[in-house]
């Protein structure tokens, strides 16, 4: 029998995104003790982790790292290089920070899913130096000095892992970019069932994502200001005061809300909107679970999960629009407003379907199993 190790970055009750989703359905595969920097989750009665054992780092007790150890940003290499995985025949990883890093023997396989290389070292670096206070003035220099490291150290750490799964095409030219390695694509988990599929929409467009800056939602706000059509905006984080402020009379912003309202907008939406460019972006196709069209910018992962309208009439479930700019989000959704209708509820759940848990879980394990030693 072959021994697993399952390393994951960290496990809180608010890391519940789509990595997380990753991790939850690995296990359903393979039979593998769970390592991560921190946990926070098998305490947790509500976690489908509760009362399991899992492996955690020095970082586990210091202070407030049940908010986030990203806090502690120097010092996730070193954690993770702590943990002892010396007993496991296989390590698996589900890596979008530093968990690829964990240190591994000749005897050993390491296979990496790959969420994307560390985006705050790589493509984010720059915007997170602009919106951020740790980017400017002589603690600038340090923050700069830092991501630099973690530069050397990402690539370094990369190879340490002998394949890498990529969650999709995007993520697996940025791996090649980073650290000049092959990556099989196998597309993430979408729980598409918790989506009621509904084909009859209201008059009101949607946008559901985190308050942050790459995910441009005051964009998103400043074009319906123009347009004057209704918008509604779920979500928290550093850009909600200015989300609220940029907000005109037809846009409403509803911050954080629960899963059960969230799936009650999105199945009633018009169509989503997201302005991001993502690795994946699987809550593109929640929406189509959902028969909810998407108006998406076209480039990253929404270029292989959204069928656009102009150039798939037959199976379209939505629009791409070319650039990040108020003007292409504008005429994207004029465009919409006048052909929308020509995009088929049934056609959106199709999509969505071909991306469902059960396909994930089947190619992982074939994928895992051709791979072993």
């Amino acid at each position: 029998m072959v021994s697993t190790a399952l390393v994951h970055e960290w496990l809180t009750p608010h890391a519940t995104g789509g990595s997380e989703l990753v991790v939850q359905e690995i296990l359903k595969v393979v039979d593998a003790d769970l390592y991560a920097l921190i946990d926070f989750e098998s305490s947790n009665p509500h976690s489908y982790l509760y009362g399991r054992t899992i492996g955690t780092t020095f970082l586990q007790g210091w202070p407030r790292a049940a908010q986030g150890v990203q806090k502690y940003l120097p010092l996730l290499p070193l954690a993770i290089e702590q943990l002892d995985l010396r007993d496991y025949d296989l390590i698996l990883s589900s890596s979008h920070a530093v968990a690829k890093g964990v240190l591994t023997a000749p005897h050993q396989t390491h296979i990496c899913y790959c969420h994307t290389p560390m985006r705050y070292a790589w493509d984010l670096t720059f915007d997170y130096l602009a919106r951020s206070r740790a980017g400017r003035g002589a603690v600038g220099w340090v923050t700069k000095a830092i991501l630099h490291y973690l530069r050397h150290w990402d690539v370094i750490s990369a190879n340490r892992v002998d394949y890498f799964l990529a969650n999709s095409h995007h993520t697996a030219r940025r791996i090649w970019r980073c650290y000049r390695r092959e990556a099989e694509v196998l597309y993430p988990p979408v729980n598409v069932d918790r989506f009621a599929y509904n084909p009859q929409k209201q008059d009101f467009y949607l946008t559901v994502s985190r308050l942050v800056s790459y995910k441009k939602i005051p964009l998103l706000v400043r074009a319906f200001n123009q347009l004057e059509l209704p918008l509604v905006v779920i979500g928290d984080g550093p850009e909600l005061a200015e989300v609220q402020r940029l907000a005109g009379p037809q846009v409403q912003v509803l911050g954080a809300q629960p899963n059960g309202v969230v799936e009650q907008y999105m199945g009633q939406a018009k169509a989503l909107l997201y302005g991001a460019c993502e690795d994946f972006g699987i809550t593109l196709l929640e929406a189509q679970a959902a028969g909810t069209p998407v108006i998406a910018y076209g480039g990253g992962g929404a270029l292989e999960t959204v069928r656009d309208l102009r150039q798939d009439p037959q199976g379209a479930t939505g629009l791409l629009f070319p650039q990040q700019t108020e003007r292409a989000v504008v005429e994207a959704v004029r465009y919409f407003e006048a052909q929308g209708s020509r995009i088929s509820p049934e056609a959106c759940r199709v999509q969505a379907d071909r991306f469902r848990s059960q396909v994930f879980r089947q190619r992982y394990g074939d994928l895992v199993s051709k791979h072993i030693k």
